[in-house]
């Protein structure tokens, strides 16, 4: 294809995944807070659940953001996707948040699978992010040199 270059993407790319990496460490550390308070039957600040709420959502929808700028990129770079291993561990990124969402939002009494579910998700999810970076900068590199 004969497009304009793609560093634009890239950079929108590079800023949204450095968000959500913020967003995550947020979410670890105001989850981590609602269960030292649950445990210890502490009350906890009434704006912390719908902090931590938000920034779920928000983190969800910058890796969709980045699903779709991976995809749009990838394509108009290549026109064809799955030369590398990023492409299913991004997807494997956007498949644990989105279950991360949904276990989420079903915690309560009513669902006790809810809680353990979005726990472990979440751990999952820190290797994913893990992943991502690593294979995202091998491709980052292949970039640099046409800039």
């Amino acid at each position: 294809m004969n497009l304009p270059s793609f560093l634009w993407l890239w950079k929108i790319a590079a800023w949204s995944m450095g968000a959500s990496l913020l967003a995550y460490l947020l979410l670890a550390v105001t989850g981590t807070w609602m269960f030292a308070a649950r445990s210890t039957k502490q009350p906890r600040p009434k704006w912390l659940r719908p902090f931590h709420l938000g920034t779920g959502a928000g983190m969800a929808i910058l890796v969709i953001l980045l699903l779709l700028i991976g995809v749009v990129g990838t394509l108009g770079e290549y026109g064809k996707l799955g030369h590398s291993v990023h492409l299913p561990a991004g997807l494997a990124v956007v498949a644990l948040v989105l279950v991360s969402v949904g276990s989420g939002l079903q915690i309560g009494p009513k669902n006790p699978w809810a809680r353990p579910l979005h726990i472990g998700t979440n751990l999952a999810l820190s290797g994913g992010f893990v992943i991502v970076l690593l294979t995202g900068w091998t491709i980052v590199q292949k970039y640099l040199p046409k800039v």
